[in-house]
């Protein structure tokens, strides 16, 4: 038994012999120490626009409800889920709503169609309130985007993709979700990949300093996806299990042989 337990040492001890410093697992650092609160002023702040291909549920609702439900198809199926999907997956119910069209149109019933395209959802719902005092006495409206996801991918406890409720989102809300950052990731290199008017950004964002705040990156865009590459500490400790992976099976089969006897 003794023979087994100093073996079980040894491997833990070659195992996790690649060191990690503090500094690369801290987040939010300061080049000075300052122990006093700061105020810093939000200028990043991120509010969705409507592009094509969003998915949008409106409400709508008027001194009349049964007139009112004419223009909700889709009231019943448009609940948006928490922050984490069931098993990971976006479930159908997310995906029910008013699809924005190539041109930035939504169709509504009797209204036709209503060019939405560059608006924010309030911009979007006074839009078409306007244009349902046509057809309904008193009309309010509400809008909200149901294709608001972001993924989260690599080094994290739980890599997923995560839809948000709320039409915002940061990317350190986005780690929580996901596990945050295992010990092996770098905390220093987080990758967000972004697609907006058709063109694909790569940014990469320093979780350990805290000018991360002010990053574009920081609040996330609808279908961000977010990769935290492994560190060198999680790709020594690979090469090295796989390295000492025939000499520990070796010596077990002797270890073996030995207490056989």
């Amino acid at each position: 038994m003794k023979n087994w337990n100093f073996l079980a040492l040894c491997f833990m001890i070659i195992a996790f012999s690649s060191c990690i410093s503090q500094k690369q697992i801290t987040y939010f650092q300061s080049p000075v120490a300052d122990s006093t609160a700061l105020a810093e002023e939000i200028t990043n702040k991120y509010v969705p626009i409507i592009q094509p291909n969003d998915l949008l549920s409106i409400n709508v609702n008027s001194l009349n409800p049964e007139a009112s439900s004419f223009f909700n198809p889709y009231a019943a199926a448009d609940r948006v889920p928490t922050f984490q999907t069931v098993n990971g997956q976006v479930p159908v119910t997310a995906v029910v709503g008013y699809l924005v069209d190539t041109q930035g149109q939504v169709q509504l019933p009797l209204v036709g169609k209503i060019k939405v395209l560059g608006l924010t959802s309030a911009g979007a719902q006074e839009l078409i309130q306007e244009k349902l005092k046509n057809f309904l006495k008193e009309p309010t409206v509400a809008v909200r985007f149901l294709n608001f996801k972001v993924s989260v991918l690599g080094e994290v406890t739980r890599p997923s993709m995560f839809s948000v409720p709320n039409e915002q989102m940061t990317l350190t809300e986005a780690l929580s979700l996901a596990g945050d950052i295992t010990i092996y990731g770098r905390r220093d290199n987080v990758m967000i990949i972004r697609e907006t008017n058709g063109k694909r950004e790569f940014g990469r964002v320093n979780m350990n300093q805290r000018d991360l705040f002010k990053s574009p990156f920081y609040y996330l865009h609808p279908n961000d996806v977010i990769y935290v590459e492994p560190g060198k500490a999680r790709l020594a400790y690979a090469d090295r299990f796989y390295t000492i992976l025939p000499s520990i099976i070796g010596a077990l089969s002797l270890i073996a042989v030995i207490l056989r006897r």
